[in-house]
C-alpha cells in the first residue's frame, strides 16, 4: 500500500514506519493539516489508505477530511486522535471517515485494522466496477458478454471480432436464453423473420462460421443437439 500518514508527532511516525516497513507498505508523511492536503493533492488516485490525525497544526484534521472527499470518495481514512469522546467518532465518521482509532494504540492493531480495510474497500470498488462493466452488457454469462448497443461480443474477455450481423444476431438469439434448445426453424423465424420454407443450410452454415471464430479465442460454447437444433451453453466449459 501507499499510505499517507497525517500526524504532527514525529515519534509516532518514527514508531509507525518501522512497521510500514516490515509490511512492505511505502509511507509519506505530513506534520499539519496544509501539507497534508498538498502532499494528497499531487497524485490524489495513487494513495490506498490515509491515517489522519485531528489535532493538527495550519489545518485541523476535521477540515483536512473534508477537503480531501472533496477530491475523493473512496480513498480509505483511518482517524488517529486523543479526542475520545462519542461525538468526535460521530463527527469524524460522518464526515466520511472509515474508521477511528483512540490514541494511545497498539501498533500492530492498527496494522491489523488498515489491512482489514484496504481488504473492505478493495471488494467494494470491485464489485462496483465489476457492476459498472457489465451494466455495458445486454448479456452476461459464465464465459460470454454482449453488448446489443455497441454490437461487441467477448468469450473470456477477448473479442469475438468479425462477426457479421446476421452471426451477431443468431449468436444473441442463443445466449440470451441460455441451455433452451432451439430449432432450425424457430432460428429462420427469430433471426431471418422469415417463416420457413425448408432452406435449413442457411442456419447450419451461420452456426458453422461463429463457431470457428469463436475456436480462436475460448471454449465453444454453442452446442448441437442432434435431430432437434442448437443450444447455447457456457456452463459446464472449462
Amino acid at each position: 500500500m501507499k499510505i499517507l500518514m497525517v500526524e504532527d508527532n514525529k515519534s509516532v511516525c518514527e514508531m509507525m514506519s518501522m512497521f510500514f516497513e516490515k509490511e512492505g507498505w511505502d509511507a509519506i508523511y505530513a506534520y499539519d493539516g496544509k501539507d497534508a492536503l498538498v502532499k494528497f493533492n499531487e497524485d490524489p488516485k495513487s494513495w490506498d489508505m490515509i491515517t489522519l490525525d485531528l489535532n493538527l497544526p495550519e489545518m485541523d484534521g476535521m477540515q483536512v477530511n473534508a477537503e480531501i472527499r472533496k477530491v475523493s470518495k473512496t480513498v480509505p481514512i483511518i482517524i488517529l486522535t486523543a479526542r475520545d469522546s462519542e461525538s468526535d467518532q460521530v463527527l469524524g465518521l460522518e464526515m466520511g471517515a472509515d474508521d477511528y482509532v483512540v490514541k494511545p494504540f497498539s501498533p500492530i492493531t492498527l496494522i491489523a485494522r488498515m489491512k482489514a480495510l484496504y481488504r473492505r474497500a478493495n471488494l467494494v470498488n470491485n464489485e462496483e466496477n465489476e457492476e459498472e462493466k457489465n451494466e455495458k452488457y445486454d448479456i452476461v454469462t459464465d464465459h460470454l458478454k454482449l453488448s446489443t448497443k455497441t454490437r461487441e461480443v467477448y468469450l473470456d474477455d477477448k473479442p469475438l471480432n468479425n462477426l457479421t450481423p446476421k452471426e451477431f444476431d443468431l449468436l444473441k438469439t442463443l445466449a440470451q436464453k441460455p441451455r433452451q434448445v432451439f430449432s432450425r426453424e424457430q432460428l429462420l423465424q427469430l433471426v431471418w423473420d422469415y417463416e420457413y420454407y425448408g432452406d435449413e443450410r442457411t442456419v447450419d452454415a451461420h452456426i458453422k462460421k461463429i463457431r470457428q471464430k469463436i475456436e480462436k479465442v475460448g471454449p465453444q460454447v454453442i452446442q448441437t443437439v442432434w435431430g432437434v437444433g442448437y443450444k447455447f451453453d457456457d456452463s459446464e466449459v472449462d
